[in-house]
C-alpha cells in the first residue's frame, strides 16, 4: 500500500499546479494532462506549434520538482550514443594503466525532456525506444538502468516537416499520452505578452520530492475500478477495430487500423490517476471519457474515407464516445469501489 493519502495526493497536485501558474498562463487542460501523465507513471507527447510554451511547461515541472533534469535538443545528426553516452579510454597517470570507463549520457536523468523529436532519424529514435519501453540503455554491450523515476516529455511541431521524421507506429504508441496545445485565449494571451515583456522574473519553488511521486504512482495503480467502467474501456478500444475484430460499423470506415491492447491499459491508467489526483478513491465513467482523446489520438490511423470528410483523429474520437453505448451507472457499484469508500457493497 502507498504512505500517500488520497487527500495528500490532491494537495500536492494543486500545489504543482499553483507553482506552474507562475511561468505558464492559461493551458489548464495541457497542464491536467501532463500531470495525469507524471501521476500515472507514463511518457507524454506535448504537440503544438512554436511559440506555445510547451518547452517551458516541461522545464517548468522539473523545476518543482526534486528530480534530475536533461533537455535533448533533437536534430538530424544526433547519434544514439549523444543520448545514451559512450565508453572511453582513460589513462591513469600515476600507473600508466588504460581502461574503459562509461561516460553517461543526458538520457541519465528522472525528467527528460525531448525537444523536436521528431527531427531525429529512426536509429536515434531506437535508442530512446528502449529508455521509453525498458527503463534502461544498453551501451557497450552492457544493460545500464534508468534512473526511477523516469518520464519522458516530448514537444513536436505539427506544421513544419522539412528535416524532420515521423515517428514510428511502435514508439507513438510508447507514450501514454499525445498532449495537444493549442493557441492560448485572448486574455490569455494578453497576459503573456504583459509577463515576457515586463522585468518581473518568477520564482519556482521546489513542491514534490521523488518519493513522494513514487508514492503517488503507487496509489494511482491502486485506485479501484469496477469491472463496468473497465468494460466500457475496452468497448471504446475494439470499437476503434475491423469489423471481424469486433468494430463498431460506424466507426470502422473511418480507420486504417485500430488501437492495440496499450490503448485500454493507458485508459484505465490515465482514468485512475485523473480520479486521484481529484482526491477520489474510485474510477468513474467520465475519468474515461475525460482521457479518451489525449489516450487514443495518437494510437488511431484515419483511413481514406475519413480524410475525404475532414475528419480528424479528435473527430474521430468524439463518433467513438457517441457511438458506444455507456453502461449503466449500478455497474460503478463494484466490492472493490465500495470498499475504497467504506461501504458495503
Amino acid at each position: 500500500m502507498s504512505s500517500l493519502s488520497r487527500e495528500q495526493a490532491a494537495q500536492a497536485a494543486a500545489i504543482l499546479k499553483a507553482e506552474l501558474a507562475k511561468v505558464i498562463v492559461g493551458q489548464g487542460q495541457v497542464i491536467e494532462e501532463t500531470l495525469i501523465a507524471l501521476a500515472a507513471g507514463g511518457h507524454a507527447l506535448l504537440e503544438g506549434v512554436p511559440g506555445l510554451a510547451k518547452t517551458l511547461l516541461i522545464s517548468t515541472v522539473a523545476a518543482a520538482t526534486k528530480l534530475s533534469f536533461s533537455r535533448i535538443q533533437f536534430t538530424p545528426d544526433l547519434m544514439p550514443a549523444d543520448i545514451t553516452g559512450t565508453e572511453v579510454i582513460r589513462e591513469d597517470k600515476a600507473t600508466g594503466t588504460r581502461e574503459l570507463v562509461f561516460l553517461p549520457g543526458p538520457i541519465f536523468a528522472s525528467v527528460i525532456l525531448a525537444d523536436e523529436i521528431n527531427r531525429t532519424p529512426p536509429k536515434t529514435q531506437a535508442a530512446l525506444l528502449e529508455a521509453m519501453q525498458e527503463r534502461q540503455v544498453t551501451a557497450g554491450g552492457t544493460r545500464r538502468p534508468l534512473p526511477v523515476p523516469f518520464f519522458v516529455l516530448a514537444t513536436q511541431n505539427p506544421i513544419e516537416q522539412e528535416g524532420t521524421y515521423p515517428l514510428p507506429e511502435a514508439q507513438l504508441d510508447r507514450f501514454l499520452l499525445k498532449i495537444v496545445v493549442g493557441y492560448p485565449s485572448e486574455e490569455d494571451e494578453l497576459e503573456v505578452i504583459r509577463r515576457t515583456t515586463g522585468g518581473a522574473k518568477a520564482q519556482i519553488s521546489t513542491v514534490l520530492e521523488g518519493e513522494t511521486l513514487l508514492g503517488l504512482n503507487q496509489l494511482v495503480r491502486e485506485t479501484p475500478i469496477a469491472e463496468g467502467v473497465a468494460r466500457y474501456a475496452l468497448a471504446l478500444v475494439r470499437a476503434t477495430r475491423p469489423i471481424s475484430e469486433g468494430g463498431h460499423p460506424d466507426i470502422a470506415p473511418l480507420l486504417q487500423w485500430g488501437s492495440g491492447p496499450r490503448a485500454g491499459q493507458s485508459l484505465v491508467l490515465c482514468a485512475k490517476a485523473r480520479a486521484t489526483l481529484r482526491g477520489r478513491a474510485y474510477v468513474a465513467l467520465e475519468d474515461i471519457r475525460a482521457v479518451a482523446k489525449p489516450v487514443l489520438r495518437h494510437r488511431l490511423h484515419a483511413s481514406y474515407e475519413a480524410d475525404a470528410q475532414g475528419l480528424g483523429a479528435d473527430a474521430i474520437v468524439d463518433k467513438l464516445l457517441a457511438a458506444v453505448k455507456l453502461p449503466a451507472s449500478e455497474l460503478e457499484k463494484d466490492p472493490l469501489v465500495a470498499a475504497a469508500l467504506g461501504k458495503t457493497a
